[in-house]
């Protein structure tokens, strides 16, 4: 096997190395492999992270793995271990130490009473509570408790829609929480240490770089249902995402050129060929950027009032018939 990539890391413990590791990859005869190797006082370990032929999964793979190591506390001996092109200065860095400083100083009473506030209002509101503020902005308000409007517009993001929407209400959840460290929040920095923010920061990449090879998976599993001809269904039952994110996938795909008509034939079998006509029309005459008036259009004003099952598969048949009338307008560009 012909290595193309090896790294050494270390793990200290007051100083003194207490582990050492290698992440190495290898090719031979078109086959990748990536691994790492564990050494301590007593012993030596190699784990194989990835044998396969696919670079892109390998290095998702690579991303992910490196960041859970990372924040285990090893440390590269020579910097480059990935390119790190998300270095943050500035505002940036100072952003994410006030999100580091305040997951690892929880308040959680006041964080309870402003999750509950949330649930309230995106009950009120109709809308999904993520919509009204992120679990780490509730975090960091709960730690850092502003007490006026212009505090609050010094975290993160708030900014002046949200502190003009609901900024009384939070800071009247704030004020009456005792405060020990008031603004501006200059001293959060002094507050952290470097290698705990540094471990913090891995952590993150881990979350994020999970995320991202999940996504890969779907997106393959996706790509491999519509070789084999199968259906949303199917899709369904082998990623576990709802219909409505493998439809939303298809329209992605289609964008990138994959060809999805066997699948968007096949689920559209059982809407008549009329009601077909009917949104393609609609799409004609009011554009493809917006469902809901087509929808309206096409099933009347009251159509979006309907059982949520029911509307879900009536935006379920707009999106596959999007994907139709996108194509044959992009045909139809490169053709002219």
């Amino acid at each position: 096997m012909r290595v193309v990539f090896l790294n050494s890391l270390e793990k200290k413990d007051g100083g003194a190395m207490i582990r050492g590791a290698q992440v190495w990859i290898g090719e031979e005869d078109g086959v990748w492999r990536m691994g790492w190797n564990e050494v301590t006082a007593d012993s030596e370990q190699e784990d194989l992270w990835y044998e396969g032929a696919s670079w892109s999964e390998m290095l998702h793979i690579y991303r992910h793995r490196l960041a859970a190591k990372l924040g285990e506390g090893f440390r590269p001996i020579m910097e480059g271990i990935w390119d790190e092109k998300e270095a943050l200065t500035g505002r940036g860095m100072a952003a994410q130490k006030l999100f580091c400083y305040s997951e690892l100083n929880s308040n959680e009473p006041v964080y309870n009473e402003l999750t509950a506030w949330r649930r309230r209002k995106a009950s009120s509101e109709r809308k999904a509570p993520y919509l009204i503020a992120s679990n780490r902005l509730l975090r960091m308000i709960s730690v850092f408790l502003p007490q006026t409007v212009d505090e609050l517009l010094q975290l993160p993001g708030v900014g002046e829609n949200k502190a003009g929407e609901y900024g009384a209400e939070l800071l009247e959840i704030t004020r009456a929480a005792e405060r020990k460290r008031g603004f501006p929040l200059d001293w959060v920095e002094q507050e952290i240490d470097d290698e705990v923010f540094r471990t913090w920061m891995y952590k993150q990449k881990e979350v994020k770089y999970r995320a991202e090879m999940e996504k890969f998976n779907v997106r393959r599993a996706v790509l491999e249902a519509l070789a084999a001809g199968l259906k949303v269904e199917d899709i369904c039952a082998r990623t576990g995402i709802e219909r409505r994110d493998a439809v939303e996938l298809l329209e992605s795909l289609e964008k990138e050129g994959y060809n999805t008509e066997d699948l968007v034939s096949a689920e559209l079998e059982v809407m008549p060929e009329a009601e077909q006509q009917a949104v393609w029309k609609a799409y004609e005459e009011l554009g493809d950027t917006l469902l809901k008036p087509v929808l309206q259009k096409v099933y009347g004003p009251e159509a979006s009032e309907g059982g949520s099952g029911n509307l879900d598969t009536l935006y379920e048949r707009l999106r596959l018939i999007r994907i139709r009338y996108r194509r044959q307008r992009e045909n139809a560009r490169h053709a002219g």
